[in-house]
């Protein structure tokens, strides 16, 4: 295995397919802009309507209920805002309500200021305190305006998943609104927005194996949006200005076609996920897998082991040939433990490593994960023998 690499790191982003590097390919031979309205334009055009198609069948939506930004932190952004329409009517969101435990483009508040925000917290194994969020929206002051909820619907680092169904009746209940940062979930477990349980999803490109630079808001209905983020042109039915990034988005298309399809796959990836587990706790007793109390995605592995640093092993783990994360590729750099641990009440943890797997992760990936951690863990039992 000399000189071989594995890539786990799959929720940070996962590795472009040749159907999305293909379509990519195509578009960049459309040389026209896409609000023109000759020939050449209408090409270009029609190519982002086949994406935009693609993208809504994999959350089950209309592909009119579909607008196209940069990624996943613009479209949070974007919806993570006090000022909404209804048609030409202004509405008012008087305060957000965030998990705790969710990815830092949601806790950051978006367009709020920072009193109108509130986190609700999470229990031990990162799923959102109902009982909280219930009271909150109780106490919630209608005269400020409606409330907004935000939270992720498959946690970035654990891989838990929220009960989306209970938020949303809560939510509806109060006569809020819920958006669920879907960036983990879409395309690794069935997503149904006809369901109910949430007014607008967020969902990006690279996280199922489209390119970067491309995400898109997906609402229930198309009647309530939030004020443009990016004012100018009329593009993305004026509710996103600028001449949109054609590969990029006909890549994210080919890409949400290929997730459609391959959810069937996800109980093989499982089984892998299952066996790396059984794995590392064979080898390391000692370890803890955290969330795994609770429902999580089927590729994702969020572990500790005590006395070891996740930025010293996550070193160790590069050196041997594994690409894996220590958290959220976002917050990459930062010293301290994570925040979605200290949100579970496991903030004297020395932080954790993320395992993340897809289709195409195989059983000799696995094995070298297997051969550098014995190998971590024979360095540490020969220095705690020298102590």
């Amino acid at each position: 295995m000399a000189g071989r690499r594995a890539y786990l790191d799959y929720n940070a982003s996962a590795p472009l397919l040749p159907v999305a590097r293909t379509a990519m390919l195509a578009a960049l031979d459309a040389d026209a802009n896409p609000s023109s309205v000759h020939s050449e334009g209408r090409s270009a055009r029609r190519l982002i309507e086949e994406a935009r198609r693609s993208v809504a069948a994999l959350v089950n939506a209309k592909p009119e209920h579909v607008v196209f930004t940069s990624g996943a932190t613009e479209a949070a952004s974007m919806l993570l805002t006090p000022d909404w329409q209804m048609g030409r009517s202004a509405v008012r969101m008087g305060r957000l309500y965030v998990s705790a435990a969710d990815h830092p483009c949601v806790l950051g508040g978006g367009r709020f200021r920072p009193e109108q925000v509130e986190a609700i917290g999470v229990d031990r194994h990162g799923v959102v305190d109902l009982a909280a969020l219930r009271d909150s929206l109780q106490r919630h002051e209608g005269g400020e305006g409606l409330p907004l909820v935000a939270v992720h619907f498959a946690n970035n680092e654990t891989g838990v998943i929220q009960p989306v169904r209970e938020i949303g009746a809560l939510v509806k209940a109060a006569g809020g609104v819920l958006v669920l940062d879907a960036v983990q979930a879409a395309g690794r477990i069935p997503l149904d927005i006809a369901e109910g349980y949430a007014d607008f999803l967020i969902v990006s490109s690279h996280k199922i194996g489209g390119p970067k630079g491309a995400g898109a808001i997906i609402g229930a209905a198309d009647l309530l949006m939030p004020k443009p983020l990016v004012n100018g042109g009329g593009q993305e039915k004026g509710h996103r200005a600028g001449t949109e990034n054609l590969a990029a988005i006909a890549g994210f298309g080919a890409a949400a076609r290929e997730a459609s399809t391959a959810l069937a796959d996800m109980d093989a990836v499982r089984r892998m996920r299952d066996g790396i587990e059984e794995m590392i706790l064979a080898r390391t007793p000692d370890a803890e897998i955290f969330g795994v109390g609770a429902e999580r995605l089927p590729n994702t592995t969020f572990f500790g082991i005590p006395g070891l640093k996740a930025e010293t092993m996550q070193i160790a783990f590069d050196l041997a040939g594994i690409a894996l994360s220590a958290g959220s590729a976002c917050s990459s750099g930062k010293v301290g433990p994570s925040h979605v641990l200290k949100a579970m009440g496991r903030g004297d943890n020395e932080g954790a490593l993320r395992v993340s797997i897809g289709r195409a992760t195989t059983n000799e990936d696995v094995a070298l994960f297997a051969a550098a951690l014995a190998s971590i863990m024979e360095r540490r039992a020969g220095k705690s023998q020298a102590a």
